[in-house]
């Protein structure tokens, strides 16, 4: 019989703290994490400050008026695997995110704190440099905090609980520059300072927003300025389409319950102002599924492998809400970043959920890309137009004469006879344009159909058709392309007139039909194109 002895195996501390440098963290991440610890703190001001001295050397400062830590406290806080909170629902969850998110960009991380109703400050210190030297988990703690993180932290709380913490020995954050202090670098920190203020102002949108009654406000500075609450489903604007709470019940057996809500945005010609469209930050990459934890983003605009992004889906947006009791359920990752759902749940959403909620937001997008390719499709035939009229009467082909423009009979005389047939009787829709005439109404879904535009043999282009679309549109500016497509068409049509007879008519529009499905099951593949309603104006 074999007994088992335990032994305490004590990781590297060197070799640990470096390798939990690597575990993912972008910048923005980083920054949240430590937000994250303030809100838990029950701080309602977060300041942050990031800057660099003239030799390129980057601190960044956050300071809050949070409840603070005695020394104990610290202490624990700076621990790897700190104690678990007390409470459940706090944003800080796995005791690393401090630690972790600082050492991804910093070498040394220097937390000074005070309880409420105490002068004392205590400060606690990694510095990873001194622990690979003494191969040792020393914290260092000291008695005269840093001056400028005092500074701050007054600024913040005067006279009462708060924390700051101070990133030094910023290695990671900028790339390697020849004149680290110089415009290029200062470009760049200027770059970085812009995405982490939009990254704040999406995930604590609920918290910096003082009409938002889910959260309690919190307000976050960067640099001096405030943070704006970004809205990514533009209360007031868009439409909630589709929402459903649902109870479930969780591997322990506690209930709980989460939220799906499905937003369709106005298409950009509908918001009351150039502004509020660009605040909407109308484009495919901001169509997905938005998913908060306690009233926090944490897994921003994605499809969750559902679906591909794709223009049709531009206004959809998804938000899903859970809280605290589902975290295992949702298996929530170490950052706060990302949830994995079940296969029920994943299966409900993209098979019940979202299908509907799809099919109105693809049939408004296409009602705006219709407007677009309308409009951008005037004068793109001119060049057409006048070059067949100037080759009209040399081409020839059948007599074709208007009998009813009502009804659309004409009669059409060719090499094979005189024949009654019925075609669209048209105006131009401006002068010249008696051609090729654009349009949407082509019947039966056709690519193409010959018509009579005031008594001049022609051809109608259905532009809702995804040739039109997908072939015409990108190149409505080359002049050239469009005339060799517009010159094929006409010439098909007035081929057809040409040939037609009784027998035959019907014949032909069989063709058409078939040349229409065959081009429409060709371009699939091909990309959607830009139009002004894909266009990203944030």
């Amino acid at each position: 019989m074999s007994s088992e002895v335990g032994i305490e195996s004590v990781p590297d501390p060197g070799r640990t703290m470096e390798g939990l440098r690597d575990t993912g963290y972008e910048f923005e991440t980083a920054i949240a994490d430590l937000v994250d610890n303030s809100i838990a703190a029950n701080a309602d001001v977060v300041d942050i400050r990031i800057n660099q001295d003239f030799r390129g050397n980057v601190r960044v400062s956050i300071a809050d008026n949070g409840e603070g830590m005695d020394r104990d406290g610290l202490v624990d806080a700076m621990r790897y695997g700190s104690p678990k909170r007390s409470d459940p629902a706090s944003l800080g969850k796995y005791g690393l995110g401090l630690k972790t998110a600082s050492t991804a960009y910093c070498r040394r991380l220097s937390v000074i704190s005070r309880k409420d109703g105490s002068a004392a400050l205590h400060m606690a210190t990694w510095d990873l440099d001194h622990v690979m030297q003494s191969q040792k988990w020393l914290l260092l703690m000291s008695d005269e905090p840093d001056e400028e993180a005092v500074e701050h932290l007054n600024e913040v709380a005067p006279e009462r609980s708060g924390t700051v913490v101070v990133w030094t020995k910023v290695d990671r954050l900028l790339g390697n520059y020849q004149d680290p202090g110089g415009k290029p670098a200062q470009k760049a920190l200027a770059k970085k300072v812009g995405e982490l203020n939009e990254h704040l102002a999406e995930i604590y949108q609920r918290f910096l927003d003082t009409k938002d009654k889910r959260a309690r406000n919190v307000k976050i500075t960067l640099n001096g300025e405030d943070v704006k609450a970004w809205d990514p489903f533009q209360a007031g604007l868009s439409e909630l389409v589709a929402a459903e709470s649902i109870p479930t019940e969780t591997e322990s057996g506690a209930e709980a319950e989460f939220t799906v809500k499905a937003y369709i945005l106005p298409r950009r010609e509908e918001f009351p102002s150039d502004e509020q469209a660009k605040a909407a930050k109308l484009s495919s990459d901001r169509q997905g599924i938005y998913i908060y934890r306690q009233d926090r983003l944490i897994h921003d605009a994605d499809w969750l492998g559902m679906f591909q992004k794709e223009p049709h889906s531009t206004l959809l947006r998804i938000e899903f809400s859970f809280d605290h009791r589902l975290d295992e359920a949702f298996h929530l990752d170490i950052k706060k970043s990302q949830i994995i759902l079940n296969d029920d749940l994943w299966t409900w959403l993209k098979d019940q959920f979202l299908p509907a909620p799809r099919r109105e937001a693809n049939r408004r997008y296409r009602e705006g890309q219709k407007k677009d390719i309308n409009k951008k499709s005037k004068g793109a035939h001119d060049a057409s137009n006048r070059n067949i009229g100037n080759k009209e009467a040399e081409v020839g082909g059948a007599e074709v004469n208007v009998t009813d423009p009502n009804t659309g009979d004409v009669t059409v005389v060719n090499s094979r006879g005189k024949f009654k047939l019925k075609l669209p009787i048209g105006a131009a829709a401006k002068p010249g344009e008696v051609f090729i005439q654009p349009a949407d109404d082509v019947s039966d879904g056709l690519l193409f159909e010959p018509a009579i535009i005031e008594q001049h043999k022609a051809v109608r282009i259905n532009t809702d058709h995804p040739y039109y679309r997908k072939v015409y549109v990108p190149n409505l500016n080359t002049s050239v392309t469009i005339q060799g497509m517009d010159s094929l068409f006409w010439a098909l049509c007035v081929a057809e007139l040409s040939a037609t007879t009784d027998k035959t008519a019907e014949n032909f529009s069989d063709m058409r039909f078939e040349v229409s499905r065959i081009l429409r099951k060709l371009v699939e593949s091909l990309p959607e194109p830009v139009t002004d309603s894909d266009a990203d104006v944030a």
